[in-house]
C-alpha cells in the first residue's frame, strides 16, 4: 500500500472556490477518475475526479470549504506500485499546467455511492439564479439528478408544488413555524380586528392578482396652498378650514375624465373592460378599527368647500361604525393620504375592482432657483400604482403630470366647480 494525497489541480485563475458537493466519504475504495468532490465558481461548476485508485483513509475537505490549487483533498491507500505513483503524478502535474477550467463542463456519467451532505442544495450558478428570479429557496428544492443534484425542472415542480387545487380555487399550502415565538421571550396574543381580518384577504388579492405598477412625482402646491390658508366666510369673516383632500379629490375627478382608463374595472370572464360614468371618489380612513375605504358620491358635483364637509361626515360615519356596507363599493378611484401622519413615497396598493391608487404624502418645502431668486416653494410627493392590464407607463405618466397642472399653479382654472 502507497499512501498518496490527492490535491486540487490547477484551475488557473479562479481561486477560493466553493466546495458544493463531497462525493466520497472515508473507507470508500474508488477507481481512478471516479469524482471526489464538485467545485462551484460565478462561472461554472466542475467535478475533480480521482487520479489514483485506491481505499479513502480521510477526506481532508467538507462541503462550503473554499480551496485553491494545492490544498490537500483527501488521503489514499493506493494499491498502486510508488514508482507508478511518481510517475502519475509528474504526468497529471505537467497536463494540468496546459489545461485550464472551461466556463462550463459537463458532469461524467460514473458510478459513486450516496453521499451524506449538508442541507445545502447543490446547484448549478444557473439554476440557483433562475430560483431566486422565482422566489424559491433552492436549499429546500429536492433534487433528482444525480446525488441529488437540483436542475430547473426541480425548481419549476417546487413553486407548482407550493400551491394545490382545491374545488377550483388554487390554495397555498399551511406552513407552520418550526420554532414558537414565545422561545425566544415574552409575547402578547390578540385577535386579529374585524375590519382588518375582512380586508386582509381583500389586499392579499389584489397584490397577487394584479400586476402592480407604481409611478412617483412630486407636485408643487404653492398657490394652492396660499389659496387654501387664505379662504374665509365673506359675513362672518371667519376662517374657512378645507383639507388639502378636498382640493386632490376635484383635481382626481378632472383626471379621470380626461383619462378614462383610470375609471374602469377589467372583467376578466368576459375580456372586457367597463368604464364608469360616473364619479365616486374613494379614500382611505384610517380609524381604531382599522383602516375603511368608503366613497365620496358624484363627486363631480360638488364644491371644494362640499367636498370637504363630506370627507368629515363620512371620517365620523367610519369611526362611529354607523356607515353602510354599500358606501365601501361602487368607486371611481382611492385616495391613500398619509400627509397628516409623515412620509413622502409609498406603493399604495390597488382596490379591486378599482384599476388605480393615489398615494399621498406630506407636504414639505423645497428652496428653489426662480428668475435668478432662490424661494421656497411648498412640494407634494404622490405614488400612483395602477394596474398595467389597461394602463400604460406613458399613459400613468401623463395623468401624473395632468394632475401637477390641477393642483399646480393654474389651478383655479382646472378645478373651477
Amino acid at each position: 500500500m502507497t499512501k498518496i494525497k490527492i490535491s486540487v489541480p490547477d484551475m488557473g485563475d479562479f481561486k477560493d472556490v466553493e466546495i458544493i458537493e463531497v462525493l466520497v466519504k472515508d473507507g470508500q475504495t474508488i477507481n481512478k477518475n471516479d469524482s471526489l468532490i464538485t467545485l462551484e465558481s460565478d462561472k461554472s461548476s466542475v467535478e475533480v475526479p480521482s487520479t489514483h485508485s485506491g481505499k479513502i483513509e480521510k477526506v481532508n475537505v467538507s462541503v462550503g470549504d473554499k480551496v485553491n490549487k494545492g490544498d490537500t483533498i483527501l488521503t489514499l491507500d493506493s494499491t498502486e506500485s510508488t514508482k507508478e505513483v511518481k510517475k502519475e503524478v509528474k504526468m497529471v502535474e505537467k497536463e494540468s499546467k496546459k489545461v485550464k477550467v472551461p466556463q462550463k463542463i459537463a458532469s461524467p456519467i460514473i458510478s459513486a455511492p450516496e453521499v451524506p451532505r449538508s442541507g445545502k442544495s447543490s446547484a448549478s450558478p444557473k439554476v440557483r439564479k433562475f430560483a431566486r428570479e422565482l422566489g424559491a429557496d433552492i436549499s429546500a428544492v429536492q433534487g433528482t439528478q444525480r446525488l441529488g443534484r437540483v436542475s430547473e425542472d426541480d425548481v419549476k415542480n417546487f413553486v407548482r408544488s407550493q400551491v394545490t387545487v382545491s374545488g377550483g380555487k388554487v390554495e397555498k399550502k399551511k406552513y407552520v413555524e418550526e420554532y414558537s415565538h414565545e422561545e425566544f421571550g415574552e409575547i402578547q396574543i390578540k385577535d386579529i380586528p374585524r375590519v382588518k381580518k375582512l380586508s386582509g384577504p381583500h389586499l392579499v388579492r389584489s397584490w397577487t392578482e394584479i400586476p402592480h405598477v407604481t409611478q412617483h412625482e412630486e407636485i408643487d402646491i404653492t398657490e394652492m396652498e396660499q389659496f387654501r390658508s387664505s379662504l374665509y366666510d365673506y359675513y362672518s369673516g371667519e376662517k374657512i378650514k378645507v383639507t388639502p383632500l378636498a382640493f386632490i379629490a376635484k383635481a382626481l375627478v378632472s383626471a379621470l375624465k380626461e383619462f378614462p382608463n383610470f375609471n374602469a374595472s377589467i372583467d376578466m370572464h368576459s375580456s372586457k373592460i367597463i368604464y364608469k360614468k360616473y364619479f365616486h371618489i374613494g379614500f382611505a380612513v384610517d380609524t381604531p378599527h382599522g383602516l375603511m375605504v368608503p366613497k365620496l358620491r358624484n363627486a363631480e358635483q360638488l364644491s371644494i368647500q362640499e367636498i370637504g364637509e363630506e370627507l368629515k361626515e363620512i371620517s365620523k360615519l367610519c369611526r362611529e361604525l354607523k356607515i353602510d356596507k354599500k358606501e365601501f363599493f361602487g368607486g371611481s378611484m382611492t385616495i391613500s393620504s398619509l400627509g397628516g401622519i409623515g412620509g413622502t413615497f409609498f406603493t399604495p396598493i390597488i382596490n379591486p375592482p378599482e384599476v388605480a391608487i393615489l398615494g399621498v404624502g406630506k407636504s414639505f418645502d423645497r428652496l428653489v432657483k426662480v428668475k435668478g431668486k432662490i424661494v421656497s416653494r411648498k412640494i407634494l410627493p404622490i405614488s400612483l400604482s395602477y394596474d398595467h392590464r389597461i394602463i400604460d407607463g406613458a399613459e400613468g405618466a401623463r395623468f401624473c403630470v395632468y394632475l401637477s397642472e390641477c393642483l399646480g399653479k393654474d389651478f383655479a382654472f382646472k378645478l373651477a366647480v
